[in-house]
C-alpha cells in the first residue's frame, strides 16, 4: 500500500509469514520478520508513520536489505 510519509513510500504486510515490507523514498527496501498482525495494522493506520517505524519496528525485528 502506497503511503503518504516524507520518508516511507509503501508497506506491505504478508500476515501468513509474518513479513512486512518497507519501501522507502530513496528507494530502499527492507522485509522485517516476525512482526505481529497488530504491530502492522497499527503502522498502516498510524499518522506519524516515520515515527511509528522508529520507535516500534527498526531495531526491534530481524530484517534484510532487499
Amino acid at each position: 500500500m502506497r503511503v503518504q510519509c516524507p520518508a516511507i513510500s509503501q508497506i506491505d504486510y504478508r500476515p501468513e509469514h509474518g513479513k512486512l515490507f518497507v519501501s522507502f523514498q530513496d528507494g530502499d527496501q527492507y522485509v522485517y520478520v516476525g512482526v505481529p498482525a497488530r504491530v502492522s495494522l497499527a503502522f498502516a493506520r498510524s499518522a506519524a508513520k516515520g515515527r511509528f517505524f522508529q520507535r516500534i519496528i527498526r531495531d526491534r525485528y530481524p530484517y534484510n536489505r532487499i
